[in-house]
Protein backbone atom coordinates (compact mmCIF):
# COMPACT_ATOMS: atom_id res chain seq x y z
CA UNK A 1 0.00 0.00 0.00
CA UNK A 2 2.96 2.53 0.78
CA UNK A 3 4.10 1.93 -2.59
CA UNK A 4 0.75 2.58 -4.32
CA UNK A 5 0.67 5.55 -1.93
CA UNK A 6 4.30 7.19 -3.29
CA UNK A 7 3.27 6.02 -6.80
CA UNK A 8 -0.03 8.11 -6.83
CA UNK A 9 2.12 10.93 -5.20
CA UNK A 10 5.06 10.75 -7.79
CA UNK A 11 2.17 10.85 -10.20
CA UNK A 12 0.12 13.72 -8.94
CA UNK A 13 3.14 15.69 -8.60
CA UNK A 14 4.56 15.65 -11.73
CA UNK A 15 0.85 15.53 -13.42
CA UNK A 16 1.70 16.99 -16.68
CA UNK A 17 4.24 14.15 -17.34
CA UNK A 18 1.63 11.84 -16.14
CA UNK A 19 -0.91 13.30 -18.74
CA UNK A 20 2.04 13.03 -21.83
CA UNK A 21 2.20 8.83 -20.70
CA UNK A 22 -1.67 8.33 -20.49
CA UNK A 23 -2.09 10.39 -23.65
CA UNK A 24 0.78 8.44 -25.05
CA UNK A 25 -0.93 4.65 -24.40
CA UNK A 26 -3.54 6.00 -25.49
CA UNK A 27 -2.77 7.22 -28.79
CA UNK A 28 -0.83 3.87 -29.35
CA UNK A 29 -3.83 1.67 -28.18
CA UNK A 30 -5.99 4.21 -30.42
CA UNK A 31 -3.73 3.20 -33.94
CA UNK A 32 -3.14 -0.54 -32.46
CA UNK A 33 -7.06 -1.20 -32.91
CA UNK A 34 -7.22 1.01 -35.90
CA UNK A 35 -4.50 -1.45 -37.53
CA UNK A 36 -6.18 -4.66 -36.03
CA UNK A 37 -9.70 -3.78 -36.55
CA UNK A 38 -10.39 -1.76 -39.74
CA UNK A 39 -7.16 -1.89 -40.94
CA UNK A 40 -6.63 1.40 -40.79
CA UNK A 41 -9.39 3.04 -42.50
CA UNK A 42 -10.94 4.31 -39.66
CA UNK A 43 -7.97 6.74 -38.85
CA UNK A 44 -6.26 5.67 -35.05
CA UNK A 45 -6.93 9.49 -34.33
CA UNK A 46 -10.83 8.79 -34.63
CA UNK A 47 -10.33 6.52 -32.30
CA UNK A 48 -8.14 7.90 -29.70
CA UNK A 49 -11.28 11.41 -29.72
CA UNK A 50 -14.21 8.73 -29.17
CA UNK A 51 -11.85 7.68 -25.89
CA UNK A 52 -10.78 10.79 -25.03
CA UNK A 53 -14.81 12.04 -24.99
CA UNK A 54 -15.91 8.76 -23.51
CA UNK A 55 -13.17 8.83 -20.47
CA UNK A 56 -14.05 12.70 -20.01
CA UNK A 57 -17.28 12.03 -19.52
CA UNK A 58 -16.81 9.22 -17.29
CA UNK A 59 -14.54 11.46 -15.49
CA UNK A 60 -17.03 13.98 -15.18
CA UNK A 61 -19.24 11.26 -13.74
CA UNK A 62 -16.96 10.10 -11.30
CA UNK A 63 -16.23 13.23 -9.74
CA UNK A 64 -18.84 15.99 -10.63
CA UNK A 65 -16.77 18.34 -11.61
CA UNK A 66 -16.84 20.46 -15.17
CA UNK A 67 -12.93 19.37 -16.46
CA UNK A 68 -13.93 15.76 -17.38
CA UNK A 69 -10.98 13.68 -16.69
CA UNK A 70 -9.12 16.75 -15.53
CA UNK A 71 -10.74 17.03 -12.10
CA UNK A 72 -8.92 13.96 -10.99
CA UNK A 73 -5.94 14.97 -8.88
CA UNK A 74 -3.90 12.67 -10.51
CA UNK A 75 -4.73 13.70 -14.17
CA UNK A 76 -5.18 17.32 -13.76
CA UNK A 77 -2.37 17.66 -16.12
CA UNK A 78 -4.45 16.30 -18.97
CA UNK A 79 -6.01 20.13 -18.41
CA UNK A 80 -2.95 21.67 -19.42
CA UNK A 81 -1.90 19.92 -22.27
CA UNK A 82 -5.03 19.55 -24.03
CA UNK A 83 -5.62 23.33 -23.20
CA UNK A 84 -5.22 26.11 -25.84
CA UNK A 85 -1.28 26.76 -25.43
CA UNK A 86 -0.26 23.01 -26.80
CA UNK A 87 -3.23 22.62 -29.65
CA UNK A 88 -2.17 26.10 -31.07
CA UNK A 89 1.76 25.06 -31.18
CA UNK A 90 0.31 21.87 -32.54
CA UNK A 91 -1.42 23.14 -35.37
CA UNK A 92 1.10 25.92 -36.18
CA UNK A 93 3.97 23.20 -36.18
CA UNK A 94 1.83 21.31 -38.28
CA UNK A 95 1.75 23.95 -41.38
CA UNK A 96 5.75 23.86 -41.08
CA UNK A 97 5.61 21.31 -43.47
CA UNK A 98 4.11 23.20 -46.40
CA UNK A 99 6.30 23.77 -49.55
CA UNK A 100 5.35 27.38 -50.02
CA UNK A 101 5.37 26.95 -54.01
CA UNK A 102 2.75 24.47 -53.53
CA UNK A 103 0.92 26.89 -51.87
CA UNK A 104 1.34 29.56 -54.36
CA UNK A 105 0.17 27.25 -57.25
CA UNK A 106 -3.30 26.81 -55.69
CA UNK A 107 -3.71 30.89 -56.52
CA UNK A 108 -7.55 32.20 -56.40
CA UNK A 109 -9.14 29.08 -56.06
CA UNK A 110 -7.38 28.52 -52.15
CA UNK A 111 -9.14 32.09 -51.11
CA UNK A 112 -12.30 31.26 -52.77
CA UNK A 113 -12.52 27.50 -50.67
CA UNK A 114 -11.95 29.64 -47.91
CA UNK A 115 -14.35 32.13 -48.01
CA UNK A 116 -17.02 29.31 -49.24
CA UNK A 117 -15.72 26.40 -46.88
CA UNK A 118 -16.25 29.44 -43.67
CA UNK A 119 -19.67 31.07 -44.96
CA UNK A 120 -21.57 27.69 -45.71
CA UNK A 121 -20.49 25.94 -42.64
CA UNK A 122 -22.23 29.62 -40.69
CA UNK A 123 -25.11 29.17 -43.07
CA UNK A 124 -25.62 25.28 -42.18
CA UNK A 125 -25.11 25.49 -38.64
CA UNK A 126 -27.34 28.62 -37.96
CA UNK A 127 -30.19 26.75 -40.29
CA UNK A 128 -29.90 23.97 -38.22
CA UNK A 129 -29.96 25.84 -35.33
CA UNK A 130 -33.24 27.70 -36.20
CA UNK A 131 -35.02 24.25 -36.96
CA UNK A 132 -34.23 23.74 -33.06
CA UNK A 133 -36.10 26.64 -32.11
CA UNK A 134 -33.09 28.64 -31.63
CA UNK A 135 -34.73 32.56 -32.94
CA UNK A 136 -31.90 34.87 -31.81
CA UNK A 137 -28.66 36.61 -33.49
CA UNK A 138 -26.08 35.15 -30.72
CA UNK A 139 -27.00 31.73 -30.49
CA UNK A 140 -27.77 31.26 -33.77
CA UNK A 141 -23.84 32.75 -34.58
CA UNK A 142 -22.40 30.89 -32.29
CA UNK A 143 -24.06 27.32 -33.07
CA UNK A 144 -22.92 28.37 -36.63
CA UNK A 145 -19.54 29.11 -35.84
CA UNK A 146 -19.41 25.61 -34.30
CA UNK A 147 -20.20 24.08 -37.65
CA UNK A 148 -17.25 25.89 -38.84
CA UNK A 149 -14.98 24.44 -35.83
CA UNK A 150 -15.25 23.57 -32.10
CA UNK A 151 -12.68 26.28 -32.16
CA UNK A 152 -14.68 28.92 -34.19
CA UNK A 153 -17.84 28.29 -32.16
CA UNK A 154 -16.46 28.78 -28.71
CA UNK A 155 -14.57 31.96 -29.65
CA UNK A 156 -17.38 33.68 -31.11
CA UNK A 157 -19.81 32.83 -28.45
CA UNK A 158 -17.82 34.18 -25.71
CA UNK A 159 -17.41 37.89 -27.73
CA UNK A 160 -20.89 37.85 -28.55
CA UNK A 161 -21.47 36.64 -24.91
CA UNK A 162 -24.09 33.64 -25.60
CA UNK A 163 -24.53 31.06 -22.67
CA UNK A 164 -22.56 27.73 -21.74
CA UNK A 165 -25.46 26.12 -23.18
CA UNK A 166 -25.05 27.47 -26.57
CA UNK A 167 -21.59 27.13 -26.33
CA UNK A 168 -21.37 23.20 -25.18
CA UNK A 169 -23.76 23.00 -28.38
CA UNK A 170 -20.97 24.80 -30.72
CA UNK A 171 -18.59 22.64 -29.17
CA UNK A 172 -20.95 18.99 -29.77
CA UNK A 173 -21.70 20.74 -33.68
CA UNK A 174 -17.76 20.68 -34.59
CA UNK A 175 -16.85 17.56 -32.94
CA UNK A 176 -18.95 15.85 -34.99
CA UNK A 177 -17.93 17.59 -38.01
CA UNK A 178 -14.36 17.10 -37.17
CA UNK A 179 -15.13 12.91 -36.60
CA UNK A 180 -17.17 12.76 -39.74
CA UNK A 181 -14.61 14.88 -41.92
CA UNK A 182 -11.92 12.09 -40.23
CA UNK A 183 -13.60 9.36 -41.11
CA UNK A 184 -14.89 9.90 -44.23
CA UNK A 185 -12.31 11.09 -46.00
CA UNK A 186 -10.15 8.19 -46.97
CA UNK A 187 -13.24 6.66 -48.40
CA UNK A 188 -14.65 9.41 -50.86
CA UNK A 189 -10.69 10.67 -51.87
CA UNK A 190 -10.72 8.66 -54.59
CA UNK A 191 -13.83 10.20 -56.31
CA UNK A 192 -12.99 13.97 -55.91
CA UNK A 193 -9.23 13.69 -56.83
CA UNK A 194 -7.72 14.10 -53.20
CA UNK A 195 -4.05 13.00 -54.22
CA UNK A 196 -2.11 16.00 -54.86
CA UNK A 197 -0.80 19.09 -53.12
CA UNK A 198 -3.26 21.60 -54.41
CA UNK A 199 -6.57 19.46 -54.10
CA UNK A 200 -5.33 18.89 -50.30
CA UNK A 201 -5.14 22.91 -50.18
CA UNK A 202 -8.66 23.43 -51.38
CA UNK A 203 -10.05 20.15 -49.53
CA UNK A 204 -8.42 21.88 -45.91
CA UNK A 205 -10.01 25.43 -46.61
CA UNK A 206 -13.56 24.14 -47.69
CA UNK A 207 -13.47 21.13 -44.77
CA UNK A 208 -11.70 24.00 -41.95
CA UNK A 209 -11.05 21.15 -39.18
CA UNK A 210 -7.67 20.71 -38.80
CA UNK A 211 -7.97 17.57 -36.85
CA UNK A 212 -10.60 16.38 -39.20
CA UNK A 213 -8.63 17.21 -42.14
CA UNK A 214 -5.08 16.29 -40.43
CA UNK A 215 -6.68 12.80 -39.76
CA UNK A 216 -8.36 12.19 -42.56
CA UNK A 217 -5.46 13.38 -45.02
CA UNK A 218 -3.33 11.30 -42.79
CA UNK A 219 -5.67 7.89 -43.53
CA UNK A 220 -5.33 8.71 -47.07
CA UNK A 221 -1.42 10.06 -47.75
CA UNK A 222 0.39 11.17 -45.05
CA UNK A 223 2.22 13.69 -47.23
CA UNK A 224 -1.00 15.56 -48.05
CA UNK A 225 -1.63 16.06 -44.46
CA UNK A 226 0.47 19.67 -43.68
CA UNK A 227 -1.14 21.02 -47.24
CA UNK A 228 -4.87 20.46 -46.13
CA UNK A 229 -3.59 21.23 -42.49
CA UNK A 230 -2.45 24.67 -43.31
CA UNK A 231 -5.42 25.63 -45.24
CA UNK A 232 -7.35 24.39 -42.05
CA UNK A 233 -6.01 26.71 -39.85
CA UNK A 234 -6.49 29.39 -41.84
CA UNK A 235 -9.72 28.87 -42.13
CA UNK A 236 -9.99 28.57 -38.09
CA UNK A 237 -8.42 32.13 -38.29
CA UNK A 238 -10.87 33.72 -40.97
CA UNK A 239 -13.61 31.80 -38.84
CA UNK A 240 -13.04 33.03 -35.18
CA UNK A 241 -12.62 36.76 -37.28
CA UNK A 242 -15.46 36.70 -39.48
CA UNK A 243 -18.05 35.18 -36.84
CA UNK A 244 -18.47 37.63 -34.21
CA UNK A 245 -18.53 40.44 -36.64
CA UNK A 246 -19.14 40.00 -40.16
CA UNK A 247 -21.47 36.95 -39.99
CA UNK A 248 -23.02 37.93 -36.55
CA UNK A 249 -24.43 41.51 -38.37
CA UNK A 250 -25.69 39.57 -41.04
CA UNK A 251 -27.84 37.01 -39.03
CA UNK A 252 -28.89 39.90 -37.04
CA UNK A 253 -30.18 41.83 -39.89
CA UNK A 254 -31.89 38.80 -41.25
CA UNK A 255 -33.59 37.75 -37.28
Amino acid sequence: MELLELLRQVLTKYSLVTAFAVIGVTVWGSYFLSDCLTRGRLHGSAIAILIGLLLAYVGGIATGGEKGIADIEMLSGIGLMGGAMLRDFAIVATAFGVRMDEFRRTGISGIVSLAVGVLMSFIVGALVAYSFGYRDAVSLTTIGGGAATYIVGPVTGSALGASSEVIALSVAAGLIKSMLVMVTTPFVAKYIGLNNARSALIFGGLMGTTSGVAGGLAATDPTLVPYGAMTATFYTGLGCLLGPSVVFMLIRSMV
